[in-house]
């Protein structure tokens, strides 16, 4: 198949997805919502086949060495297609918030202001090895109704097969269009670049997947971007945190999934609780299987028996999405937060601690879309947030930033009501 007939099929694809998205659009709530519903049944009622799919996948990717963590991502089993399904039942029990009012006012002219959230349109998604995205991305763009255009990758292409054809023939059973989710996975690379370049029929693309993924839709597309970022995450415990609590929490935000990108990737340690706390958490993260890269500090404080690696300016920049972790032994809050300005990606901080004003400094000085205090930094994330599912992880600072749920998939209209106003 040519670059052109792609990019043919491509403009065609993306063409249904504009008129089906005008017919979502003034759909209401309760429709969109049995739509959901609808779609959750049907992945129940399709476990089997759609297990089956990822079988096939899986036996692939890991033939073929994917990492641990990835082959997580990719992985679906009866549990965590019960989970998606359930995933869009909570966004269709969340409120619509198309038609809610941003702001309004009248002017002394008399003229009344109305900004109103509305769809976006036509939402392009490209992402990696995660099936789940599949039905997230579909079930958010149905209830901020917007169709959406998916680009899954090859990783899970059996999986997300399967998926969206039970999506599709959801929303047929519902008398909505089918194409409001279409995918462009059979075109391989070039669907997922003519995508990029379907400007004036896609309203907004969302990468979601690792760095290279990432900057090549942000530097190559043409429609507007909005980026999700990689999750170099920090946890720093501080001269006054109770040990007991960040030995909890860095072990949970390191281990509890190791393939994500709001898992911990470095742990920096006060240098006067070092000594109590290293012990202790080197030994664990170890009994965990996690691998550890240190500097001088963090070894000289490590247990016999525990190796550390010692790390390199690599380990600091390094989303590991592993089970490894990077740990640096600071002798100040002002050197955590130094750390952290130099290689934090701008996803998820988290600062250990029961002094009020650190833990003030703290969240003031550190620029991440997310900042935990006390907690996990696995929280940052839709559905722990309340959102439902989320399209991702915006760490951008326009229009979106953080997880992406309904809002982040509207824009806004101004509705101007005058009586017979001229401007002078």
């Amino acid at each position: 198949m040519t670059d052109v007939n792609v990019e043919q099929a491509v403009t065609a694809i993306a063409e249904r997805a504009k008129r089906a998205s005008r017919v979502l659009a003034t759909a209401a709530r309760g429709v969109k919502d049995a739509a959901l519903e609808a779609m959750a049944d049907a992945l129940e009622a399709s476990s089997d086949t759609i297990v089956a799919a990822n079988a096939v996948d899986m036996n692939r990717e890991r033939a073929a060495g994917m990492s641990a963590g990835l082959l997580d991502r990719l992985a679906l089993d009866t549990g965590r297609v019960a989970a998606i399904a359930a995933a869009l039942r909570e966004v269709a029990a969340l409120p619509d918030p198309v038609g809610d009012v941003v702001r309004g006012s009248t002017l002394p002219n008399g003229l009344r202001l109305l900004q109103k959230r509305v769809p976006m349109g036509v939402v392009g998604m490209i992402y990696e090895a995660r099936p789940n995205v599949t039905v997230d991305a579909a079930g958010l763009a149905l209830k901020s109704g917007n169709a959406v255009i998916l680009r899954g990758g090859a990783a899970a292409a059996a999986s997300n097969e399967a998926i969206i054809a039970v999506l599709r023939g959801a929303l047929d059973a519902q008398s909505l269009p089918a194409d409001l989710v279409q995918t462009v996975d059979a075109y391989g690379r070039a669907g997922g670049v003519a995508l990029m370049h379907a400007r004036g029929l896609v309203d907004v693309l969302v990468p979601r997947g690792g760095a290279g993924l990432i900057q090549t839709v942000v530097r190559e597309s043409t429609v507007p971007v909005i980026e999700t970022g990689v999750g170099n995450c920090h946890v720093y415990v501080d001269v006054a945190a109770n040990l007991a609590d960040a030995l909890a929490i860095t072990l949970n935000a390191k281990t509890q999934r190791v393939g994500v990108c709001n898992a911990a990737e470095t742990l920096l340690v006060h240098a006067d609780v070092a000594n109590v706390f290293l012990p202790d958490m080197l030994t664990a993260l170890a009994g965990a299987g996690v691998i550890i890269h240190g500097d001088e500090r963090t070894a000289a404080a490590a247990p016999s028996g525990i190796n550390v690696i010692p790390a390199t300016t690599a380990d600091w920049e390094t989303e590991y999405l592993a089970a490894e972790i990077a740990v640096r032994v600071v002798d100040s809050l002002d050197a955590a937060i130094d750390h952290i300005r130099t290689y934090t990606s701008g996803h998820t901080e988290a600062i250990i601690s029961n002094d009020l004003v650190a833990s003030e400094q703290f969240v003031a000085q550190v620029d991440a879309a997310a900042v935990m205090v006390n907690a996990s930094t696995r929280f940052t994330d839709g559905g722990q947030f309340g959102l439902g599912a989320e399209l991702g992880i915006s760490t951008q600072k326009l229009h979106a930033r953080g997880p992406m749920g309904l809002a982040e998939l509207t824009t806004t209209k101004w509705i101007v009501h005058g009586d017979g106003h001229v401007r002078p």
